[in-house]
């Protein structure tokens, strides 16, 4: 039974490294982040850390696994709620809204690591093209049921609007990239909406 359980609960030790690790891969930077200062900053030993993780990529890896689920969470939220679809997509860009105006708020956790993972065969750089095609998958879906004509193309407009505004939001004022980029989702919305039939 002790078994299933620490399968199904992280250690408390593992929580620490991943939490230290995730602010600091945040704030700092990937790879200008040691090991060691993550096992200082979780208080653990370097023995710890290996038996959690093998070795500093896994350490990255889990991270970026961490950021993506909390962005499938907000999706899903957004999408739980059961609006009309161009509300949902419009739900979507409001949660992004509201990161970019977050304390600490320092860009896309995933542009961030594919900078400094530019090699494709890399398996972050992997994990952050998967988690992209998981996300434009998502928002197409949201577009397809608005129209399916141009669903896929509308969602990359998406795409890239959020893009713009996560790079911009932490050097601009976020309030005023915010209020463009959900101006900028709305009209999308309403111009992929008029591509209906009447």
């Amino acid at each position: 039974m002790a078994t299933s359980e620490t399968e199904v609960r992280p250690s408390e030790a593992r929580l620490r490294l991943l939490g230290a690790a995730s602010r600091i891969f945040y704030a700092e930077g990937i790879h200008s982040v040691g090991v060691d200062r993550i096992v200082a900053e979780a208080n653990v030993t370097r023995a710890t850390f290996y038996r959690h993780f093998p070795g500093k990529e896994d350490l990255v890896l889990a991270y970026l696994r961490g950021v993506d689920q909390a962005i499938r969470s907000q999706v899903e939220v957004a999408v739980a709620v059961g609006l009309p679809a161009g509300d949902a997509v419009r739900a979507v860009a409001a949660s992004i809204a509201e990161s970019i105006q977050s304390s600490g708020f320092r860009g896309c956790a995933f542009l961030n690591a594919v900078a400094e993972y530019p090699d494709p065969d890399h398996p972050v750089h992997q994990a952050v093209l998967a988690h992209r095609q998981w996300f434009l998958d998502a928002v197409t879906a949201l577009m397809a049921r608005i129209d399916k004509t141009s669903a896929e193309s509308a969602a990359q407009h998406f795409v890239m609007l959020r893009d713009g505004a996560m790079a911009a939001g932490c050097l601009f004022d976020p309030t005023v990239i915010c209020e463009t980029f959900l101006r900028g989702v709305d009209g999308l919305v309403q111009a992929h909406a008029a591509r209906q039939p009447s």
